[in-house]
């Protein structure tokens, strides 16, 4: 997640800083920005660049200089507003797909302040469909639908998902076992329909929940065995709550293709790995990917892990998780549009 901080007063930009230093220690915050003042020349700039927004000032001010700028729940960013004191936090725009409520439980956690959400599958204890497709990185076709699924889903009407029977659900079923609120749901099974879809019914009303690609990248030290490169894979989908049924693909660059541990990776977990020749990783541009002066003096490329995963899962790809190094090995995590 690509994250912005706006504040305006001075002691809201003392938070700010606060807060920006505890996101960098984050691996799922991609890049955290810090912006002061200037709100409704900055704000328009925000929307285009950053994934979520954490405005730090009073709500009337936010919510006015927001609201000609909000388009749709599928392309809006996150907003969260907190209080100059850091008191409370709320969830403002885009708390489901955006995934600003998610953000806000955990900013709240860091600075110790009073999440305030208000959406009503959350207040009610029930689980979106907006918040199952956030969650396991599927698209929505008919974002238009969402309403009529989640109005069912609050009067605990029957949802049905029909899936393939030769598709891999490991990853759907985990999560719905280990998910304790209540949803009305029922499986059928076809396999008229695509191994990598989920299609939902209510009634008249359908939705086709289509998986994103998720590339884990991976590079290492010669010689790494596979237990290590094993427990920084592992802990990586940990920290993202992805089931490793949900990973499409291991991506690392072309000197890799004879490391065995890779390779037994690939082989034990039966995720398919793809080695990305060295001139398209020399090629490559991203203002994402951490650049390494060491592996550009003695490779030519300045990563690995990043650009692998960012080309493997295509244009316009986003990475989820940066590069994070285990004991020799680096990985990263990028999922596409």
């Amino acid at each position: 997640m690509k994250l912005a901080i706006i504040s305006l007063s001075a002691k809201g930009n003392e938070l700010a800083l606060n807060l920006k230093e505890k996101l960098d220690s984050d691996s799922t915050i991609i890049k955290c920005d810090l912006y002061h003042k200037n709100v409704k020349k900055t704000f328009p700039l925000l929307f285009q660049e950053y994934d979520a927004i954490i405005a730090i000032m009073a709500s009337g001010i936010l919510i006015r200089t927001i609201a000609p700028l909000i388009q749709s729940k599928t392309i809006d960013p996150a907003i969260l507003n907190i209080d100059d004191n850091g008191e409370f936090i709320i969830s403002t725009l885009s708390g489901h797909l955006g995934g600003s409520n998610q953000l806000t439980n955990k900013i709240a956690g860091l600075i110790n302040a009073t999440p305030v959400i208000t959406t009503s599958t959350d207040i009610n204890k029930k689980l979106g469909i907006d918040v199952i497709a956030k969650d396991l990185y599927l698209t929505i076709d008919n974002s238009k639908e969402i309403l009529f699924f989640n109005k069912a889903i609050l009067e605990d009407k029957e949802i049905i998902f029909t899936l393939n029977p030769n598709g891999n659900f490991e990853y759907l079923h985990d999560y719905l076992n280990k998910n304790t609120l209540e949803i009305h749901l029922s499986f059928k099974y076809s396999s008229k329909i695509n191994t990598d879809e989920i299609h939902v019914k209510y009634e008249n009303h359908k939705i086709i929940l289509k998986e994103r690609k998720i590339i884990v990248g991976i590079g290492c030290r010669r010689g790494k065995e596979y237990n290590t490169i094993y427990k920084g894979f592992e802990k990586t989908l940990k920290q993202l709550n992805i089931h490793t049924s949900r990973v499409n693909n291991i991506a690392s660059a072309e000197i890799k293709k004879d490391e065995k541990g890779i390779l037994e990776l690939s082989k034990k977990l039966n995720i398919p790995v793809n080695f990305i020749e060295l001139d398209k990783l020399k090629l490559f541009q991203s203002n994402d990917i951490t650049k390494s002066e060491f592996v550009k003096s003695k490779f030519g490329i300045y990563g690995v892990c990043e650009p692998s995963a960012l080309i493997l899962a295509g244009f316009n790809s986003k990475l989820i998780y940066k590069k994070t190094s285990y004991d020799g090995v680096t990985i990263a995590v990028a999922v596409s549009n």
